[in-house]
């Protein structure tokens, strides 16, 4: 079936925008372990007492104390299109990067734009498009677009620099999980199985409409997890994947991280897509990358394979709480508007082997 996924209301001669980026959403990432090799270049520079959160456990935010009762969330993200609706690529990429606010546990106060756009081949309209429709989510969060930076690109690219607050002692670091945790998601997987099948003109309207609708729902319920002292660590699932970030959970905490594949909520129709060969090539980089650290049940498929390392764009947090703080998790997701968010795990301690895999999946 062709794609029936509404288009922006650009010139006949414009083409998609997909059509003219290499890769889409979080699915740009670097490869976890190209990026891995990289950083191994940089130089280690003195860190100030007051950065309570760096680069050291590969968190979703930096997080600088100001006072005794807040402190200073940094984050940056942006990629090329996702989806060819100029006024969605917008929302969506917004959406995301105020993301990484919510998953430390913080409120968004304001963002930045960042906009690189290939000029001589879109419209003033199209890129209008889409800086409205990061405009239209950051005023959902509540928050205003202070300013930002332009350049003239090969590849259209949207994003913002979102800044939010938090106390410093309801920081929620992707590396402190307990052993005996229960493991939480927030919203389902597949973005990036969609993702695949729209720049192939394989999706339909139906399945469009469940990628916007999984891609623009902001985490809003980051504040009060944080809240809870039952929960001990929050990150967003994104372009790594449910195992690529699942895996820097069990890293920071020296843990060993459960999943159990038949509770993990996934997107109507991906299961089928993927087996139609619907998946993208950051799926395949992903588990380069990491799959020797993931034990696999015998019985899982390829297609759960894929599905475990699928790019999200825009995911959903995944929290690490207390036995006893499950049903308040829970609560809080359902008060938020998340009808998918399923207990899909369990934290252990570490296998004796410092080898041996850091996350089983059954």
């Amino acid at each position: 079936m062709n794609s029936t996924a509404p288009q922006s209301p650009t010139a006949p001669a414009e083409p998609r925008l997909t059509s003219l980026s290499h890769g889409g959403g979080c699915g740009c990432k670097i490869a976890p372990g190209v990026l891995s090799d990289i950083l191994k270049t940089t130089t280690a520079m003195p860190l100030p007492p007051q950065l309570l959160v760096g680069i050291e456990t590969a968190d979703d935010a930096a997080v600088y104390q100001l006072n005794d009762e807040q402190a200073l969330i940094a984050t940056t993200d942006f990629f090329m299109p996702i989806v060819d609706d100029a006024f969605d690529f917008g929302r969506i990429a917004a959406t995301n990067a105020i993301s990484d606010v919510y998953a430390m546990g913080g409120t968004p106060i304001m963002a930045l734009a960042l906009v690189g756009m290939p000029i001589n081949v879109l419209s003033t309209e199209t890129i209008g498009q889409i800086l409205a429709g990061g405009a239209a989510v950051c005023k959902a969060a509540g928050i205003p677009i202070a300013g930002g930076h332009t350049i003239d690109s090969v590849e259209p690219i949207y994003g913002l620099v979102a800044l939010g607050l938090v106390h410093p002692k309801r920081v929620k670091r992707n590396a402190d999980a307990r052993v005996g945790d229960r493991l939480i998601l927030g919203k389902p997987l597949g973005v990036g199985i969609l993702s695949a099948a729209l720049k192939k003109e394989k999706l339909g309207a139906e399945g469009y409409a469940r990628m916007i609708a999984v891609t623009t729902q902001l985490n809003t319920p980051g504040p009060d997890l944080a809240a809870l002292d039952g929960v001990h660590a929050i990150t967003d699932v994104t372009g790594f994947g449910l195992a690529g970030h699942g895996l820097e959970v069990a890293r920071g905490a020296n843990c060993t991280v459960h999943i159990d594949w038949a509770r993990v909520p996934l997107i109507e129709g991906v299961a089928d897509l993927a087996a139609q060969g619907m998946v993208t090539g950051a799926s395949g980089r992903n588990w380069a990358a990491y799959g020797s650290q993931v034990a696999l049940a015998p019985e899982l498929s390829p297609v759960d394979r894929a599905l475990l390392s699928d790019p999200q764009t825009s995911g959903g947090l995944l929290v690490s709480c207390a036995p006893e703080a499950v049903a308040q998790v829970l609560e809080i997701f359902s008060r938020h508007g998340f009808a998918h968010a399923t207990e899909i795990g369990s934290v252990s301690e570490a296998d004796a082997d410092p080898a041996g895999p850091r996350m089983r999946v059954r």
